[in-house]
């Protein structure tokens, strides 16, 4: 017989929280343009998450303008100057349009 709970789980552990607290969902998507764009970049860069830090800090200020996190210093959340980050200028300002958007023709 299984030491585990009926579907498998654990019984006995307690649950640990989220180390940052509980933060409502956006289930009036007032966040979703900025969601989106930050996705449309990792898939654009291969994932890359450190590429797309200015689309993610817009998120998260999107969040904490609604109310939907705690409101927090950037910099406590991991972003400082962009200029810090070993990014090209030339990669930035290609990444600092929306991937959402359309693209200019030249």
């Amino acid at each position: 017989m299984s030491a585990g709970g009926a579907f498998g789980g654990n019984r006995g552990v307690r649950p640990v929280p989220p180390e940052k607290g509980v933060f409502p969902l956006d289930h009036l998507h007032e966040c979703d343009l900025e969601k989106k764009d930050y996705l449309a970049c990792l898939k654009s860069t291969g994932f890359q998450s450190e590429r797309c830090r200015q689309f993610s800090k817009k998120y998260l200020e999107c969040r904490m303008e609604r109310n939907l996190m705690a409101k927090q210093d950037m910099s406590e959340l991991g972003f400082r100057n962009l200029d810090e980050v070993g990014t090209a200028p030339d990669k930035i300002s290609r990444l600092e349009s929306s991937p959402n958007q359309p693209k200019e023709k030249k």
